[in-house]
């Protein structure tokens, strides 16, 4: 009797040991048309696929702003954001005004462009034409909404009366009815969103020019200038320019070690993969992955410090 006992309890500790060594890896996105989402999705086949002992499953968000607030106090194992999103979460800046988040860097990904969309029959050729246009700048807390404050104000064409934030999908839904006139996105190119709109829509790319944004780059130096490529979307038969900001892959600050250094090593020991996910996954190597704007976790750091 005391040896089945003693069996009895060996089989329920050894059933507790393997409960708890399942590791739950949530990954913060974005909206379903967006990047964050695609790639996400794809990271978390090749961790539950790659990763031992792991599952793990990309969550539907607000994306950059709500992803820092919520992998800061716990809610969700790793994120993404635009670098100059984490960069003030880190430092208790912009959205996140006296309130430093919680959050340290795992890698830097692609670069992240705002994409700007106006109905040919709106008749705009410029950002500024945007001000009397009924537009979605992206969800609400979202960097591309933050990002998309900052541009049309630097255009003068900021007007809080016609802009509405809408997911990259709802958006997209919202100007084929008739609802919007514009839409913008933050996002690698191409976005689904947008490669469903000019498909199905008559739709124009609206460019920046630089002497406009001059001194929002000085003011928001974590931006770059960079350049849609013509092609890539249906109809867009000349490059565009648009304001950049890199995507970052991002994690608590006190997030365990090894888990971190786990997650990092399975993602780039599986680049090859990674990179087919989505056309602007491509962009992601190894070179560039440290190149972020805050700390890298400890365990991302030993990671790339061994390659």
């Amino acid at each position: 009797m005391m040896r089945t006992l003693a069996l009895a309890g060996a089989l329920v500790l050894a059933a507790g040991a393997g409960a708890h060594a399942q590791e739950r890896v949530s990954i913060g996105t974005g909206g379903t048309g967006g990047v964050f989402y695609a790639i996400g999705a794809g990271m978390a086949e090749i961790l539950s696929n790659n990763m031992e002992g792991a599952t793990a499953n990309a969550e539907v968000t607000g994306a950059s702003i709500e992803n820092i607030r919520r992998v800061s106090a716990g809610q969700m194992t790793i994120g993404f954001s635009s670098a100059s999103t984490l960069y003030e979460g880190k430092n208790g800046e912009g959205a996140f005004d006296g309130e430093p988040q919680n959050v340290a860097a795992i890698a830097a990904l692609y670069p992240a462009v705002l994409q700007v969309a106006a109905t040919k029959d709106s008749g705009a050729a410029s950002i500024a034409d945007l001000a009397d246009l009924d537009i979605s700048v992206g969800p609400p807390g979202s960097n591309s909404s933050v990002l998309s404050e900052r541009l049309l104000t630097a255009y003068d064409a900021f007007n809080m009366s016609n802009v509405s934030f809408l997911s990259y999908g709802e958006a997209t839904q919202a100007l084929k009815n008739g609802q919007l006139e514009g839409t913008m996105i933050l996002a690698g190119t191409p976005a689904a969103a947008f490669i469903e709109l000019f498909t199905t829509e008559d739709v124009v790319l609206l460019p920046v020019t630089e002497a406009d944004v001059s001194g929002m780059l000085e003011s928001y130096p974590f931006y770059a200038l960079t350049e849609i490529a013509a092609g890539t979307y249906e109809g867009q038969d000349a490059p565009v320019q648009a304001i950049g900001d890199p995507a970052i892959l991002f994690v608590a600050a006190d997030a365990d070690e090894a888990l971190v250094h786990d997650i990092t090593a399975t993602l780039f020991d599986n680049l090859e993969t990674l990179q087919g996910v989505h056309p602007a996954a491509s962009a992601i190597n190894i070179a560039g992955a440290s190149k972020t704007p805050i700390a890298l976790h400890a365990g991302a750091k030993r990671y790339f410090d061994a390659q």
